[in-house]
Order: structure tokens, then sequence, then C-alpha cells
């Protein structure tokens, strides 16, 4: 029995390693089998030189080569580059058809809003159709061949149950998994910066596989961040599907996925626990695996026919689809940490006169348009010490984008449908950001000097409306039930947490804040009773007067929907 080792080509992960082991063990005569990725070699004992055709055949069907890595930083093969650029041309195609049709507001952000979902359901799909496919694929047939082997008189149906049943136990499993990473990730108290920086690095992670996928960079195709193998193995993931075939163990086997080594499931993994909550956790990993079921499902048909140099031809659109997908999710993020673009704060800086901006009666007005889609225009020059009136029209006060925030003039507000009007001054030079309370949608005024001396004479007869303060209580109304709740801090949220009233007399629900909201925390509402969410704010009390029509249960909420409590009207 000799020692062989061959070297391969296309490994970029421990996904990889898994890959090259099962096809090999498939073949008599083979022992001692040892798969690197990081040696970009494989490793085994064999006793009929023969054997080694099957072991070129093995890897090439795994979607790999027998050959040896380029070690330069970019790829000197123009086969890759006429691969991408059909890539590319397939990809534009596809973004202008989905432009059409207005399905290109997608948004990592915030998980409660159905377009960040869709982004996740996009990344699931792409994932089942290249590395979850090719990963998790060898499982799903090995179960079912067992179970054709089990079942030879079985129908058509009968024969796909165990692909129901695996997809079943590996969605239910991604879902309550997920809830638990999105549970861990609220004991770290997420502020929205290091929430945005998280969202950063599932970016770059992102964008590490959409490289590797590609293939046009030697280098980076050759790093890989995962998790060890070791860990699949101590599952014993691989295992299981040689066993005597149940749908108990294809359920099992399909929950334990959740724990290979695939770098698109762990940067899903990183998203779900940068929410700091449980459903958005749940939701985010349980559409990440709703989103690889087709794939899965298909597997039979699609593993005959996206193998091989068409794999290869197939992975290189997975890859510049995920690059795409990349670039969206670090921009959002930058949006949430407020570190986007370079601000030059100096009395010297001017501009023109912005279009979208007029002086009347010594104040600037100011118009912009608010809906699902976010602010329409978002960009405006202003001039220093002239009042600002702010005028929003809101075309969906139901949007993420009708909570809109402005920290460097102390705006918080949720638009109302129609008109809204914020009024302030600008006393500093540079930028004032503003955004909808989740970072997604944003916008900024860039403040310059005022060269018109006449309209400084001015400022004093405009002064900006005053703001209501969360602490102007109105008065009780006459026999109102009283129920109050304290927000702790958005790691504990609020206590207690459940009330009951009475049907069809008034209520006041106070909320009493010890901390600032953040994220999804940072906003308070129940659906059904009252109009409007409001912000939470340290040291104020927030107050919602309703009286219950209908009796019920009547969930407590952020402004995205999150539960966080209830109100029981008997």
């Amino acid at each position: 029995m000799g020692k062989t080792i061959v070297p391969v080509k296309g490994m970029h992960c421990r996904s990889c390693e898994l890959l090259i082991e099962g096809k090999l063990k498939e073949i008599p005569g083979i022992k001692g089998i040892a798969v690197s990725y990081k040696k970009k070699q494989a490793e085994f004992f064999l006793n009929d030189p023969a054997t080694m055709n099957k072991v070129a055949d093995a890897i090439y069907e795994a979607g790999y080569e027998i050959g040896r890595e380029e070690k330069s930083w970019i790829s000197k093969n123009p086969t890759e580059y006429k691969d991408l650029g059909i890539a590319l041309v397939i990809l534009a195609i596809l973004y202008l058809v989905a432009k059409k049709f207005n399905l290109t507001n997608l948004n990592f952000g915030n998980t409660n809003n159905p377009s960040s979902l869709i982004v996740v359901l996009l990344v699931g799909l792409t994932a089942g159709v290249s590395t979850c496919m090719a990963l998790v694929g060898g499982l799903i047939l090995g179960i079912s061949a067992r179970h054709s082997e089990k079942h030879p008189e079985a129908s058509a149906f009968q024969k796909f149950r165990p692909h129901l049943f695996f997809n079943l136990g590996r969605i239910l499993s991604y879902f309550i998994l997920g809830g638990l990473i999105g549970t861990i990730g609220k004991a770290f108290q997420l502020s929205s910066s290091l929430l945005g920086a998280l969202t950063i690095i599932v970016g770059i992670f992102m964008l590490i596989l959409g490289i590797q996928l590609t293939e046009l960079f030697p280098r980076i195709s050759s790093t890989g961040f995962t998790l060890p193998s070791g860990l699949a193995k101590l599952f014993g993931i691989k295992k299981r599907h040689e066993r005597e075939y149940s749908h108990t163990n294809s359920l099992v086997t399909g929950a334990l996925t959740f724990f290979l080594p695939c770098g698109f499931t762990q940067a899903m993994q990183l998203y779900a626990m940068s929410t700091g909550n449980f459903w958005s956790g749940a939701a985010i990993m349980g559409v990440f695996a709703l989103g690889t079921a087709p794939g899965l499902l298909g597997i039979g048909g699609l593993t005959s026919v996206i193998k091989g140099a068409f794999a290869k031809k197939f992975f290189k659109f997975a890859g510049v689809l995920v690059i795409f997908l990349a670039i969206l999710n670090i921009s959002n993020g930058f949006n949430l940490t407020g570190w986007r673009g370079i601000s030059f704060n100096n009395s010297t800086v001017s501009a023109k006169d912005d279009p979208n901006v007029k002086i009347e009666n010594g104040v600037q007005i100011v118009k912009m348009t608010q809906n699902s889609y976010g602010y329409t225009p978002n960009n405006f020059t202003i001039k220093k010490d002239i009042p600002v009136k702010w005028v929003i029209t809101s075309e969906d006060a139901r949007s993420c984008a009708a909570s809109i925030v402005a920290s460097k003039i102390n705006v918080k507000k949720f638009l109302s449908a129609g008109e809204n009007i914020i009024s302030f001054t600008p006393t500093e030079f540079g930028e004032i950001k503003f955004s909808c309370s989740m970072g997604m949608y944003t916008g900024k005024f860039t403040v310059v000097e005022n060269e018109d001396p006449k309209t400084i004479t001015l400022n004093s007869s405009a002064t900006p409306t005053p703001t209501k303060s969360n602490n102007e209580i109105p008065p009780l109304p006459p026999d109102a039930q009283v129920i109050t709740t304290t927000f702790i801090s958005p790691k504990d949220d609020i206590s207690p947490k459940e009330f009951t009233v009475q049907f069809g007399k008034p209520v006041r629900f106070q909320v009493e804040a010890k901390e600032d909201g953040r994220g999804c925390m940072s906003t308070i509402t129940v659906p059904g009773l009252v109009d409007r969410p409001q912000f939470i704010e340290k040291d104020k009390t927030i107050v919602f007067d309703f009286t219950p029509k209908e009796k019920g249960t009547y969930y407590i909420t952020c402004s995205m929907g999150s539960v966080r409590g209830r109100i029981i009207v008997n």
C-alpha cells in the first residue's frame, strides 16, 4: 500500500475538504484519506496505481481538478475573464428586469423589514445552487439512495419524501438555532455603531466568498474563514446518511447541517447574532434555509447539470451576485455607523445655491418626499445661521423611512401621512446627516458659508418651531385605566410586559425610560390600539391614550413589529 499525494485546484474552504473526502471514499481500495484546502492537496493510501484514473474522475465530479494552484494575485487564465464577462452580462440583464418590476430596493440592516429578508432569501437561493448544494448535496443524495434501496417498490413521491424530511429538519433547526444566536447577540447590547460594524464584517465575509467563487484572485481563493471541519465530524453529520434509513434520521441530519463549515451559513449566523433579537435571528436563518431549499430539493436534477466544467462557469455567476450583495451589505453598515464619507469642516467652504433650497422671508425652505424607498431628494446644501424649514411629504407613513433621525440637530420624528415640518438653524459648517431609525435610508445637509449678508439680518425674525417635549404629559382622561411599564435597557427591554384592561374604558399606557432605545428597540407602539409609535428617550415618559373598542390580545412592539409584551382586553 503506497502513500499518494495529489495536488487539487479550486479548493477554498473546509467545505471543499468534506466534498472531496466524500467522493474519494466511494472508490474501493483507498484508505487513510486526508484532504487539506490549505495545502491544496489530497493525501491517501492505495494498492492499485490504476485507481488513480478513478481518483481524477472523483475529484472532477466534486467540482475540482488535479493540478497546482496559481501563486499569483491575479489569474492569468483568459478563460476566467471570459466566464466572468458572461456572468456580468447575465447579472446586468437580471438587474434591469428587477428594476423594471421595482425589485431593486434590497437592504440589510432591519431584519423586520421585508426588503432585508428578501436579500437573505436571495443569498440562500445563491448558496442553494452553489456551495450549499455541493456540500449538503452529498448528504441528501446518500439519504435518498438508501431510502430507494430499502423501498424499491416505492412510488416517485415516496422516493422524494427523504428530501422533504431533510429540508424540513434543516429549516426548523435554522429557525430555532438562529433565534438562539440572536438572543446571544442581545447580551452584548449592540449599539448602532457596533451593529453597523458587524454588518460590515458580514459584508466583508460575503465579499471574500464571492471573490473566491470567481477564482480571479488565486491568493484570495486560497484563504478561508470557516469553522473547523472537525466540528461536522464531531456531530457525525457525514456518517448519519450511511445509517439505516428512517424519516427521523433524515430530519435530524438536515437539522445538523447548521454546523457544517459553509461560508454562506456562517455569514448569515453572524448577521443573525448582530440583531440581538430572538425573532430577528430566527427569521434570518429560517429564511436563509428556505432559500436553499429549491436547490436542495432539486438536487437530483441539478447535480447532473451543475458539475465539472459547467459548475465552474455557474459558480462564477454566483460569485458575482454574492459580491453585489456584499457591497450592499457594507454600504448599509457604513450608514449605521456614521463613518460614511469625509466631512470638511472649515469656514471657507461655500457652494452655489441649491435648486432644492429656496429662501423665503429669511427662512431656507427645503422640500423632500418620503416613501417606502427612502427620501427624494436626499442631499441639500444650506447656509449657516439661516433658519431652515424642512418640509417632508410622507407618501408611506408605515415604512421604516417614516421614522427619521438627525442626531446632530436633535431630531427624532415619526412622519405622518402628508406634510410634516421640522425647523432648525444650522450653526456649524459641515454635514448634518439624517436617516431612518435603522440606518437603511439616508441623506444629508451640507452647511456652507452664507455669501449673501442681506439674509443674515433676517435671522432674528425667523425662529425654529419648538418641538413638543415627551415630558409634557396631557391631562388624564376621566375614569382612565393606568398601566405603566419601564424601559430598562435595550438588553432587558420593558418590565412588566403583560397587562389586562377592560373593554370600552379609556386606558393610559405609560412607558418610563431609564435608557435611550437603540436599533429595533428605539421605538415602541401597540398596533391596533395606538395610531403611531414613539421614540424611547432616557428620563422621558411616553404616554399612549386609547379606548379599546374590541376584545382580544394586542401586542406591544417596536415600529417594525418585534413583539416585546402584550395588552389583554377583556
